[in-house]
C-alpha cells in the first residue's frame, strides 16, 4: 500500500435533479497526518480522536476536524507485524477500544527491481489505553489462494485488505468490506465477513465470509462472493474493479451507505470516480444496490464522516464531510425519500 494521493478540483455538476446525495464544495479540511488508508474515528472524554495510517497508525485529538493535535504513534505491545495500517476502530461502552488493521506480507513473492508484490492480510487489535498501545489480537481474514506474483496491477498478487468494520444497529454482529485481490476472476472485488459482537475479545476463527449465499466460510483462507465483482481481475495489468469499501450508518436516510473507489483501467489503480451504495439491512449482502459514480476521478480512500459531535466514519446525520485520504473539500447532503445522485466531474493531477 504505498502512498496514493490525488489533488481534486470540482467543475459544474452534472444535470440530476432528485438527489439522494449531494455533493457540496466546502472549505477545505484535513487530517493532520498522511492517511494512506481509510481513517478510524472514535469519541472519548468529549474529544474526537482520529487515526491516521502510512505504514504505521498515528493518532490525534480535537474537536474540530480541521486542528486536531498530539499526534503520537499507536504501537503494537506484542507483535512484529509491520507495516499496518489500522483502517476501523469500535469503542465499547466501558472504553475498550477494538480496532482491525491492514498488514501487506512481501515474502511470499521474489522481488524483482523496486517492485514489491505484497499480499494484504486483515488482523485485530484491542487497546485499554485509548489506542496509545494495542495488544494484536491476531489475523481473522485472510486468502487461502496462491499468489499471483507476476500480477500486473502494480501493488497486490492476491490477499484481502482495504476494508471498513461496522456494528449493526442490533448490536449483534461487526460487519468486515473489505478489498478481495486473489482467486478467480469470481472471487475479486469488495466482499464481506461478519463476527459476533460477543467474539469480539476474542477474534480468531470467528470471523466468517458470505460465500455462496451463507456465512459459514472461514475467515482465514475461506472462499468467497463478493458483493461487487470485477469486471477486469486485478492480475492484469488494466484492472476495472471497485475497491476500498468504506462503510457508515446515515441516520437522515435510515439506511447504510458505501463509498468505495474504482480503478480502471491502467497499472497503478488509475481512480476512474468515486461511487456510492445503498443498503438498509447489512445482513443481507445482496441488497446493496448498483453503484452509482458520485464522483468523477477523485482520490483514493472515500469516506463519510459526520459533523455532529458523536459522529464517526461510522455514523452520520444528513451532512457529512467527504474525505479523500487525508483532504476533504467536500460536504455530502443526504436526502431522505429522494432517489438518484448529483454527481461531481473532477480533474486529476497524481503526484508521487
Amino acid at each position: 500500500m504505498l502512498l496514493r494521493l490525488v489533488l481534486a478540483f470540482a467543475v459544474l455538476p452534472m444535470t440530476v435533479w432528485a438527489q439522494k446525495v449531494e455533493v457540496v464544495a466546502a472549505d477545505p479540511v484535513n487530517f493532520p497526518g498522511v492517511a494512506d488508508s481509510n481513517s478510524p474515528i472514535h469519541w472519548a472524554n468529549g474529544n474526537r480522536f482520529v487515526f491516521n495510517s502510512d505504514g504505521l497508525p498515528l493518532r490525534a485529538e480535537g474537536l474540530d476536524m480541521g486542528k486536531m493535535r498530539y499526534m503520537r504513534a499507536a504501537y503494537l505491545m506484542n507483535s512484529t507485524v509491520a507495516p499496518w495500517w489500522l483502517e476501523a476502530t469500535y469503542r465499547d461502552d466501558d472504553g475498550t477500544l477494538y480496532g482491525w488493521y491492514h498488514h501487506e506480507i512481501y515474502t511470499f513473492c521474489p522481488t524483482e527491481g523496486v517492485r514489491y508484490m505484497g499480499v494484504p492480510v486483515i488482523g485485530a487489535v484491542v487497546s485499554y489505553d485509548n489506542g496509545h498501545t494495542f495488544t494484536d489480537l491476531g489475523f481473522v481474514l485472510t486468502d487461502g489462494n496462491e499468489p499471483k506474483c507476476d500480477a500486473k496491477n502494480g501493488f497486490f498478487a492476491g490477499g484481502h485488505g482495504d476494508f471498513s468494520v461496522i456494528l449493526d444497529r442490533e448490536k449483534k454482529n461487526f460487519y468486515f468490506f473489505f478489498s478481495t485481490y486473489g482467486g478467480l476472476p469470481s472471487e475479486q472485488g469488495v466482499a464481506v465477513a461478519r463476527m459476533a459482537y460477543a467474539d469480539r475479545k476474542a477474534p480468531a476463527g470467528k470471523v466468517f465470509k458470505y460465500f455462496d449465499g451463507g456465512w459459514s466460510s472461514e475467515g482465514i483462507e475461506g472462499k468467497v462472493t463478493p458483493i461487487f465483482t470485477v469486471k477486469i481481475p486485478w492480475e492484469t495489468e488494466q484492472p476495472d474493479a471497485l475497491w476500498g469499501p468504506s462503510v457508515h450508518y446515515n441516520r437522515e436516510l435510515g439506511e447504510f451507505v458505501m463509498l468505495v473507489n474504482h480503478a480502471c483501467c491502467g497499472a497503478d489503480w488509475p481512480a476512474e470516480g468515486i461511487y456510492i451504495s445503498f443498503n438498509a439491512d447489512l445482513s443481507n449482502p445482496k441488497g446493496w444496490g448498483e453503484p452509482e459514480r458520485l464522483i468523477q476521478g477523485g482520490g483514493w480512500y472515500p469516506m463519510a464522516v459526520g459533523i455532529e459531535p458523536g459522529d464517526t466514519d461510522k455514523e452520520a446525520g444528513g451532512t457529512a464531510r467527504l474525505f479523500m485520504g487525508s483532504d476533504s473539500n467536500h460536504v455530502l447532503t443526504f436526502r431522505k425519500g429522494q432517489k438518484g445522485v448529483l454527481s461531481y466531474s473532477m480533474e486529476r493531477d497524481r503526484k508521487r
